[in-house]
């Protein structure tokens, strides 16, 4: 663990997401309250403001050739990247930053700053699933992961959009300053303690909040029960003594689905956790109720863009200790 002064240098430019600035920012700074003593600085190309992705002006410390050594070196995402190319001058700057730094972290499309810098150039990272495999693209000696929340590699660290910069800063606090500093930070500012890295980015009904009608509530606690159980839209009406017509219009009011599209995607959920705890994929197909490694490989295609096993390959690597 550090003890001592940590500077933290945030590189920012026209069009940087502002939630990517302060939210690991105000985690440092809640961490100082704990007796932390991180310096963070926010800090442009040329030393001038900077004007964020809604308009708000961001005011800067200095240019980021003239700061001391940063100990942390973050860039934040913004909606600029990967709709343009990352201008000469950004890369001109994060490279510079982080040769100078001991360690090195993205927030969202902050990632398309440091590939374009060839910072990433061989190692595992991670971006906003959206933008995943634009980073793939970009950034072919790369190795992205879609799907976790943070990653790290060495000392470089990724994560993907707006809150996980504070999933992926609370794990710094907590690599500096032990488990304890970082739960009082997570609990001070009403977050989640710290996501595990390899969390999916992705949320199963089953992890959001349940549906506010009873009838579809039971759908959920059948299909979790059972999830092999047959769940056609006659068999779930007979089953909640409903009309066929009611139940259809009950999910399409309340979910924006159907009742095949929502029990798949209960099963679906169900499926990711088993791949998660070590199942082959044609286990996990069965288990959770798909009639079939093929259905399941689809889904996973159609939702993920990667096969089952690609998607337990890079769960379990993202959540790899170094």
């Amino acid at each position: 663990m550090s003890s001592g002064t940590h500077r933290v240098a945030i590189l920012v430019y026209d069009g940087v997401k502002l939630l990517d600035v302060v939210g690991p920012a105000e985690v440092f700074g809640e961490a100082n309250l704990l007796g932390a003593d991180y310096r963070t600085v926010l800090v442009s190309t040329t030393g001038s403001d900077v004007t964020s992705s809604i308009g708000m002006r961001i005011t800067v410390d200095g240019g980021a050739a003239t700061q001391p050594d940063p100990d942390t070196f973050l860039v934040p995402g913004g909606d600029v990247y990967p709709r343009t190319p990352v201008t000469r001058d950004l890369v001109d700057a994060t490279r510079d930053l982080a040769a100078r730094s001991g360690r090195l972290a993205s927030v969202c499309s902050g990632a398309f700053v440091l590939g374009a810098s060839g910072l990433l150039d061989g190692r595992r990272a991670t971006t906003h699933w959206k933008i995943a495999g634009e980073l793939a693209a970009r950034c072919p000696r790369a190795r992205v992961e879609p799907d976790a929340i943070y990653v790290r590699d060495g000392t470089v660290y990724t994560s993907a959009g707006v809150t996980a910069g504070i999933d992926l800063a609370l794990a710094l606090v907590e690599e500096d300053h032990g488990p304890d500093v970082s739960r009082e930070v997570a609990r001070a500012l009403v977050v989640y303690l710290q996501r595990p890295g390899g969390q999916s980015q992705f949320s199963a009904p089953l992890q959001g909040s349940p549906p506010r009608s009873p009838a579809l509530r039971r759908v959920v606690d059948m299909v979790t029960a059972d999830p092999a159980g047959h769940y056609s839209l006659a068999e779930l009406a007979a089953r909640l003594n409903v009309s066929t017509r009611h139940l259809t219009r009950l999910f399409r009011e309340e979910l924006g689905t159907t009742p095949a599209r929502y029990v798949e995607s209960i099963r679906f959920g169900i499926a990711k956790a088993l791949l998660v705890q070590g199942h082959t994929a044609t286990q996990a197909a069965s288990l959770a109720g798909f009639p079939s490694y093929e259905s399941l490989r689809r889904v996973f295609a159609r939702e993920m863009s990667i096969s089952p096993a690609a998607y337990q390959r890079r769960f379990v690597t993202a959540r790899r200790p170094e």
